[in-house]
């Protein structure tokens, strides 16, 4: 199950990176910046490549720390430490979603370079955060249900199996008698065993997509790096960037912790949140030619991708990271925990909205 979500994951991903580029090459109806005469390309690569080693360590890093609690005992979900750790994390989501996105995207769909009609005339941007948002609730619903029907309906047949077997096997009265005795004591840990498994089954959802939001927004910022040529955009953004996915990475890397996936699939998600933005930079590098960003086809496909995700990552952070770790039990009955957990969410939503000023 968790092999089959990862893969549909890579595969709307790669498709994403494959046909953004193709659909950007728009005519430039604005080239404002296109005649800085400030560019110097040569040094601006120099940067960009400075900026994908640095990104793909500052992501890796990020997201390993969360992964590494089976190591580390303060980052065990268990732990007082990893409700705080998230709390930061789920800021930095909410932060990004709010501050960092949603006003690129309003930018992106009320550009002077649009024509006024219909891109004057209506608020698309919060439109399609709106519907994403909605979109994912559904999502969020439709694959819960859809892989606990699955696993239940696998363990009906195998109980049905299983007293079939007991049925014929049965000598007489008594020993099916203790039999049944035995079965209620199992019908209670099974009842525990399907709760913890409908959890888990959530976690794992929320994780992939979770980290669908993010891959689209990092892929957007990647080529937006990657093809710009002017050296007082690139420098700010290089560091900007990299605490960027630091912080996104460790939001994440919560998430894929407590969904408990093998270590491979937790590799893979890893990677590939960590990829993302490097790999955007060099496709960005690629197309810097032909790229133009204030053509009206790039800032539609950006701005429509953007409200897409920051829909995504704000209903992410509210809804299944902070309501559910906010209402939990644990949280609710120690009021030093919950102290520290609002403290860390404004920490984190504070660190990440100061990051705007630079990206």
């Amino acid at each position: 199950m968790a092999c089959n979500s990862v893969n549909i994951l890579k595969i709307i991903t790669l498709a994403f990176i494959l046909l953004y580029p193709t659909i950007v090459f728009g005519e430039c109806v604005c080239d404002v910046e296109a005649t800085s005469q400030d560019n110097n390309q040569q040094e601006a690569l120099k940067y960009k490549v400075i900026a994908i080693a640095s990104i793909l360590v500052a992501g890796a890093f990020g997201v390993s720390l969360p992964l590494l609690g089976k190591k580390v005992p303060a980052l065990r979900p268990e732990n007082d430490t990893f409700f705080m750790i998230k709390a930061f994390a789920a800021g930095v989501i909410l932060a990004t979603g709010f501050v960092h996105i949603l006003p690129d995207a309003f930018d992106n769909l009320t550009s002077p370079c649009l024509v006024e009609n219909p891109w004057g005339d209506f608020p698309f941007s919060g439109f399609v955060a709106m519907m994403s948002a909605i979109g994912t609730l559904m999502i969020d619903t439709f694959a819960t249900g859809y892989y606990k029907r699955q696993h239940f309906h696998c363990k009906l047949n195998k109980q049905l199996v299983d007293e079939e077997m007991a049925n014929e096997h049965a000598g007489h009265v008594h020993v099916h008698t203790h039999a049944t005795h035995g079965h209620a004591h199992g019908s209670t840990d099974s009842s525990y065993q399907e709760l913890a498994l409908s959890e888990l089954i959530r976690k794992r959802v929320i994780s992939q997509v979770l980290e669908l939001g993010i891959v689209v927004h990092s892929i957007i910022i990647g080529i937006s790096l990657g093809a710009s040529e002017s050296l007082d955009t690139i420098k700010p953004l290089l560091a900007a960037l990299s605490f960027h996915q630091f912080f996104e990475g460790m939001g994440l890397g919560g998430c894929i912790s407590q969904a408990e996936y093998k270590s491979r699939s937790m590799a893979i998600m890893a990677a590939f949140f960590s990829l993302t933005t490097p790999v955007g930079i060099a496709i960005g590098v690629g197309i810097s030619s032909v790229y133009k960003e204030n053509g009206p086809t790039a800032l539609i496909v950006q701005g429509v991708f953007n409200s897409a995700s920051a829909g995504i990552l704000i209903y992410m952070a509210l809804v299944d990271l902070l309501a559910a770790d906010f209402m939990n039990p644990i949280l609710q009955s120690n009021r030093r925990l919950q102290l520290g957990a609002n403290i860390s969410l404004l920490l984190g939503a504070g660190c990440m909205s100061v990051l705007a000023k630079w990206a």
